[in-house]
């Protein structure tokens, strides 16, 4: 093999590996961040639940007090319907998917919707 011969290929690559140039860049980046939507977990009035039970699962389900998940009954017998609670909607379906696999469990057919709010 011959000499090495440099060509103009080479002599780019050795002038960019030697120069210590330092290249500033700038760019805005707007990040925008948004709050999921929240769900209403919504307990409907049926003839068949008893209250005691309505009860329980706002207890165990949706961690109220008795106090709350008593008002929160006696709503739902009286007005047709109450807020149970206000969550993500993975977490108001999985809620709400917990309370009616209860219900079932256990012969009831309590109501239960989840809507945007």
């Amino acid at each position: 093999m011959g000499a090495y011969a440099p060509n103009k290929y080479n002599q780019l690559l050795y002038t960019i590996m030697t120069t210590n140039s330092t290249v500033e860049k700038t760019s805005k980046t707007h990040t925008r961040i948004r709050l999921p939507k929240k769900y209403k977990v919504i307990f409907c009035n049926d003839d068949v639940t008893p209250m005691e039970f309505v009860i329980s699962v706002l207890m165990s389900v949706f961690n109220h007090d008795i106090t709350i998940a008593h008002a929160l009954t006696m709503k739902v017998h009286h007005e047709g319907s109450a807020v149970a609670g206000i969550y993500t909607h993975e977490i108001a379906e999985q809620k709400s998917i917990e309370a009616i696999n209860l219900a079932r469990g256990h012969g009831f057919p309590l109501i239960i919707k989840v809507e945007q709010e």
